[in-house]
C-alpha cells in the first residue's frame, strides 16, 4: 500500500471527526457510477469480495496482537458475500471469538437515531427546519439563535459538548459505572454558550444526537430504546439490537470481551478488561448493542429505502456544502459520512467506538457492496486509524 492510499484510507477511518454546518444545499454529488451498453448502471463495485485480502486482513489477532484481540466481519452486496471472525473472546481463557457475539456499537448508535427522526419526519410529525426552541422550549438558553433538527442531524448546531470525566482512558475509566442524565449533559453544553452561529460549519460531537433523543422521546411519549426496538429492531427482526438503557453496564448476552492497553510504569503494557461500562452518558448518540448480522440488515433496509422513505432518506445522502471546523469540505451527513476509497469508490456508512469495541457499518449507494465489521481494538477510543481497519476497508471495496 503506497503513502498516498495509506493516508486516504486513514482519513476515512479516523472516528471522531469534526464537521461542519448544515445548510439546505448539498454539495456536489460524486460522479454517477457508469453505465452498460445497455443504458442500466454497472455496480460501483462489480467483483466478489477478496476471500484471500479479508483472511489475511484479521488473520493473527489475540491476547498478543497489539491491535486487536478479535474481529467479527460481514462483507455482502449484490457483487458476493464473505464472513470471517477471527481472535478470541476472552484473553484469559484463549476461548475462540464468538462468530455472532454481540458488541457495543458506539456512534454507529447514530445512524439509528437519524432513522427515527426522519421516520417521524415522514409521518409529519415534526419537520427539518423547526427549531429546538420550538419543539423543546427552554431546552436553549436565550444566547442561541435557532437551532434546525436538519442542523442537529448534521452536525452543524454549533452546540458544544458536554463536560465528561476527561479526554483519556485513564480519566474515563475510574467514572465507566456513573450515569448520566440526557438533559443535565445538554445543560452542561449549552452553558457554554455556541462556538458558531448554526449553519456555518460542521463539528462532529455527539451532543446534536442526546437532544435529538430527548426529541425523540417527547414526540414518542416513550424511551429511547422502546423507540429503537418498535420502529427498527422488531420491524427488521433484529433480535441482538437493543439499548442497554441507563442502568445496565453489562452486555447482554454472548459476547466478546473487550480490552484497553493501558502501559505499565515499566514500559509494558496490560490488557484491562473494559466489557462492562455504563453507556448512559453515549444515549442516542451511542448507547446501542448489536450483531453483525443485525447491522448488515439494518444497512441494507436503510439504502433500500424500507426503512426511511426515500424522500426523508436523501438527506443521509447529503452532505452540507460548508466547510468543517479544521477549515476542510463537510463530509457528514444526517447520521452518516461519505467515504472517498482509492479506486474512485464512494462508500456511505459510520464508524463507532467505545473502549474495547470499533464499529463500521456501510456501503455502495447501489448496494453493490456493504461492510460491516467489529473489531476488538486495543485502543479503540485513539486517534490512530487501526491498520487492520484499514486492511478491511481495502479489501472490501476493491474493484
Amino acid at each position: 500500500m503506497n503513502a498516498r492510499t495509506r493516508t486516504l484510507i486513514a482519513a476515512t477511518l479516523v472516528l471522531g471527526i469534526a464537521s461542519g454546518p448544515v445548510l439546505a444545499h448539498a454539495a456536489p454529488a460524486p460522479a454517477p457510477a457508469s453505465a452498460t451498453a445497455s443504458g442500466v448502471a454497472a455496480p460501483t463495485v462489480p467483483t466478489p469480495p477478496n476471500a484471500a485480502a479479508l483472511s489475511e486482513a484479521i488473520a493473527g489477532l489475540g491476547a498478543d496482537n497489539e491491535h486487536a484481540t478479535a474481529a467479527l466481519v460481514r462483507v455482502g452486496g449484490t457483487s458476493g458475500s464473505w464472513q470471517g471472525s477471527s481472535g478470541v473472546s476472552d484473553v484469559r481463557t484463549g476461548r475462540a471469538a464468538i462468530a455472532e457475539g454481540r458488541f457495543r456499537v458506539g456512534s454507529v448508535t447514530k445512524t439509528f437515531t437519524a432513522a427515527v427522526v426522519l421516520q417521524l419526519v415522514a409521518e409529519g410529525k415534526v419537520g427539518l427546519d423547526e427549531t429546538v426552541q420550538q419543539r423543546l422550549p427552554g431546552l436553549l438558553p436565550d444566547t442561541f439563535e435557532p437551532v434546525t433538527v436538519r442542523q442537529l442531524l448534521n452536525y452543524t448546531s454549533g452546540i458544544q459538548s458536554a463536560d465528561g470525566p476527561g479526554d483519556t482512558f485513564e480519566d474515563a475509566y475510574p467514572h465507566r459505572f456513573g450515569i448520566s442524565d440526557p438533559r443535565a449533559m445538554i445543560a452542561n453544553a449549552v452553558a457554554k454558550g455556541p462556538a458558531f452561529d448554526p449553519g456555518t460549519k460542521q463539528e462532529y460531537l455527539n451532543i446534536g444526537y442526546t437532544i435529538l433523543g430527548v426529541l425523540i422521546e417527547k414526540l414518542t411519549g416513550t424511551s429511547y430504546a422502546k423507540v429503537v426496538e418498535a420502529r427498527i429492531a422488531k420491524p427488521l427482526g433484529l433480535r441482538d439490537t437493543s439499548s442497554p438503557g441507563p442502568v445496565r453496564v453489562r452486555i447482554p448476552g454472548p459476547h466478546n470481551h473487550g480490552y484497553q492497553a493501558v502501559s505499565r510504569a515499566d514500559g509494558t503494557s496490560e490488557l484491562v478488561d473494559v466489557s462492562d461500562w455504563n453507556a448512559s452518558a453515549q444515549f442516542a448518540a451511542g448507547d446501542l448493542v448489536s450483531t453483525t448480522a443485525d447491522l448488515e440488515r439494518f444497512t441494507v433496509a436503510l439504502f433500500s429505502g424500507r426503512l426511511v422513505p426515500k424522500a426523508q432518506l436523501e438527506e443521509m445522502f447529503t452532505v452540507p456544502a460548508v466547510k468543517n471546523t479544521d477549515g476542510e469540505d463537510a463530509d457528514l451527513t444526517a447520521g452518516m459520512k461519505r467515504f472517498l476509497l482509492p479506486g474512485g469508490v464512494v462508500a456511505w456508512g459510520k464508524t463507532g467506538a467505545r473502549p474495547g469495541y470499533s464499529t463500521v457499518i456501510g456501503g455502495t449507494r447501489d448496494l453493490s457492496r456493504t461492510l460491516v465489521y467489529s473489531l476488538n481494538s486495543t485502543d479503540a477510543k485513539g486517534r490512530e486509524t487501526n491498520p487492520i481497519a484499514e486492511k478491511l476497508v481495502m479489501a472490501a471495496f476493491k474493484k
